[in-house]
């Protein structure tokens, strides 16, 4: 990779500001029961944020389509314009019901890469399986009953397949996944929401999460590889149409194969950096602190060209921080 093909390194700063915004903007709805209002003052305060940056951005993942949403719509322009050309993706509220009914591992999360360098995924679902790090590659195939792969799984890490945590969505649709993980012996650990931090959490040390399976969001499987692009792990998705508007809103993105397999690198490839603020505290970051006019953050950033993660606690006094509404 040359020093043309990698972003400018302040842009791990500038990916930073714009997840703890959004993160505390959020955080004053934080069990409140409003999951609507709490997704639209953290997308204000990331938008505002990013319009502040000397990038000449496009959003290629983000809140919906332009005629459904009013802000960081897919297409969108970002940033002054004045500096290098990036792709964006975003979710500010990465679990927005969860930070409405005041649960865990709500966050906000932005990942940016050169032009090209994120699929461009309509919103529907798709169906996503993640590992680890420092494994055989191909050890964990989509088309693989559940069953097989968490054997291999073991197999290939020389436990027992006792020692196996699978990630996986609590929701109905996935009871047969369920079931053939626990046939083969294998431990669940349901979450209500928040894909990303469980495909992330394959990937960090003493997560106690070995694999990520299931079906979820397409844009949360594409800020989910960027992640996984720095930190290491293999990914494998597929997109899931359940009717032909889905397939006419994947056209209009230039995908062509409904079948397609996607691997890692089809994700996110080139360099890649990624942010996420907890919103909510979970098992990978703290929530926000508000307290006496200021708010204190933890944030988790990385980039794929030096493989870097860093853990970030900030203190911002929230008179001071004009894109973030006192809610």
């Amino acid at each position: 990779m040359t020093e043309r093909d990698t972003l400018d390194r302040h842009l791990t700063v500038e990916a930073l500001r714009a997840s703890e915004a959004a993160a505390t903007a959020a955080a004053g709805l934080v069990g409140k029961g409003d999951e609507r209002r709490a997704d639209h003052v953290a997308a204000e305060a990331m938008r505002k944020t990013l319009n502040r940056m000397a990038v000449d951005g496009t959003v290629v993942i983000g809140e919906g389509e332009r005629d459904d949403v009013p802000m960081l719509f897919v297409g969108e322009k970002v940033g002054s314009g004045d500096g290098p050309s990036v792709d964006i993706a975003v979710d500010p509220l990465e679990g927005a019901t969860i930070a409405a009914t005041g649960g865990a591992n709500a966050m906000s999360v932005v990942a940016f890469s050169q032009p090209g360098g994120l699929l461009r995924a309509p919103d529907v679902y798709m169906d996503k399986l993640a590992v680890g790090g420092g494994l055989p590659a191909g050890i964990a195939d989509l088309d693989e009953a559940p069953a097989d792969t968490v054997r291999a799984l073991a197999d290939a890490r020389g436990v027992d397949v006792s020692d196996i945590v699978a990630c996986i969505l609590n929701r109905p649709r996935h009871e047969e996944i369920i079931a053939g993980v626990r046939e083969a012996g294998a431990r669940v650990r349901l979450i209500p929401d928040g894909d990303v931090a469980g495909v992330i959490a394959t990937s960090t040390l003493g997560s106690g999460t070995d694999i990520y399976l299931g079906t979820g969001g397409a844009p949360q499987g594409v800020l989910a590889a960027a992640a996984l692009r720095c930190v290491g792990g293999q990914m494998q998705a597929r997109l899931v149409f359940r009717a032909d508007d889905e397939r006419a809103r994947a056209r209009a993105l230039g995908i062509e194969d409904f079948d397609r397999k996607y691997a890692l690198d089809d994700l996110a490839r080139g360099d890649v950096v990624f942010a996420a603020t907890g919103v909510t505290s979970g098992n990978m970051l703290d929530g926000v602190r508000r307290e006496g006019g200021f708010a204190t953050t933890h944030s988790l950033v990385m980039r794929s060209r030096t493989g870097t993660m860093r853990w970030v606690r900030a203190r911002r006094d929230l008179a001071k921080s004009p894109f973030i509404d006192d809610v």
